[in-house]
């Protein structure tokens, strides 16, 4: 028996159901849920012209100790550029490094100011415009090889027919964003080849827009160089073009130029035109003080079920003070003057006239 007994003990400590470990009180917790993925997003920054008179050369020399130093002109719209795509407007060719340079009417640069772009946060810049030809098929081939030496992208001119042919699509958070750049005219310069510039036509900036669909953009940005110059309302021809435009799928949003004033920004069904984003940075001859006065548009698009949309909509208003010395201040952060609430006041009324503010619109 004490064999047996034994015996038993040593089965039972080998593998008997006496041995085996007792079961929990409590059932074993289910894996945990995977967390719910954020949707794509993107935000993108857009401003005016960039309008290079001699006497910002001047005031860029005298900030470089004689060579141009555009970088403390520029500095004060830092944050209101920072974005996922920041877009510029180049109004103005560009002279080849230790060229002449040139003001109105016939412009030319310095290339210096697209150095300064870059380093400021812009990507890419559209080029077509009234002043594309001012240094006819030579000065648009110079700008572009230009903005090209310090990798700043751009649209709107191009060197043969193929860069015309071929959709500029960027990188914003990961996200396949074109734009596309067209032109009113040349200030009646007859454009020698019709792939040196887009000329501006509803259909061919929807044509342009499709084509970067079909290239993989997700999103088609239009910079659009139109309207009546000084002028703060837009004519009925850029609200009609904006509704063509915006009525197809392929264009996902517009940003205007040219007048040199800021004009109101809108939103055509569900989507946003910016008619007007002002001067970003010039000095006229005859300073007119709205002039001076611009804007950087912001923009949040969100991927959703039905597409990308722009989820918040935002503008921050600057302005060029003309010094000495000459510097673009962002009003929404600057300290108040009397100068700088003239301005943000003018800014907010006139961006407002369309009802951009009951459409969702903020500063």
């Amino acid at each position: 028996m004490t064999a047996c007994a034994l015996l038993a003990a040593c089965t039972a400590t080998a593998g008997s159901p006496a041995a085996a470990p007792a079961p929990s009180s409590s059932s074993a917790a289910p894996p945990a849920a995977p967390a719910a993925q954020a949707p794509r997003s993107f935000t993108l920054a857009a401003g005016g012209d960039i309008l290079i008179h001699p006497a910002l050369t001047d005031q860029a020399k005298a900030d470089g100790g004689g060579a141009a130093n555009f970088g403390p002109l520029l500095e004060g719209m830092r944050q209101a550029v920072a974005a996922d795509l920041s877009i510029c407007h180049l109004e103005t060719p560009l002279s080849a490094p230790g060229d002449p340079t040139f003001g109105y009417p016939a412009f030319s640069a310095p290339p210096e100011i697209a150095k300064a772009l870059v380093d400021l946060g812009y990507d890419s810049c559209s080029t077509a415009s009234n002043h594309t030809l001012d240094r006819d098929v030579r000065g648009v081939r110079t700008t572009l090889d230009v903005l090209d030496s310090v990798g700043l992208k751009h649209t709107g001119s191009a060197r043969s027919p193929e860069e015309a042919a071929t959709p500029l699509i960027l990188d914003a958070n990961g996200v396949k964003v074109a734009q596309v750049s067209f032109t009113y005219g040349y200030n009646g310069i007859p454009l020698p080849e019709p792939w040196i510039a887009n000329t501006l036509d509803p259909q061919r900036v929807i044509d342009a827009a499709r084509a970067a669909k079909a290239a993989g953009a997700e999103v088609v940005v239009a910079s659009l160089h139109w309207g009546a110059e000084y002028e703060a309302d837009p004519t009925l021809d850029q609200r009609k073009t904006a509704a063509t435009i915006l009525a197809d799928p392929a264009v996902d949003l517009i940003i205007g130029t040219h007048v040199h004033t800021v004009q109101p920004i809108e939103q055509i069904g569900g989507k946003w035109v910016v008619y007007g984003m002002g001067n970003e940075v010039a000095k006229h001859e005859e300073p007119r003080g709205t002039t001076e006065e611009g804007l950087i548009a912001r923009f949040r698009f969100v991927e959703g079920a039905a597409g990308w949309r722009v989820e918040e909509a935002k503008y921050r208003p600057t302005l060029v003070e003309l010094g000495p010395p000459i510097r673009v201040v962002d009003l929404s952060s600057a300290p108040p003057t009397p100068r700088r609430t003239e301005a943000l006041a003018r800014t907010d009324e006139i961006v407002g006239r369309l009802g951009a503010a009951a459409a969702g619109l903020g500063r």
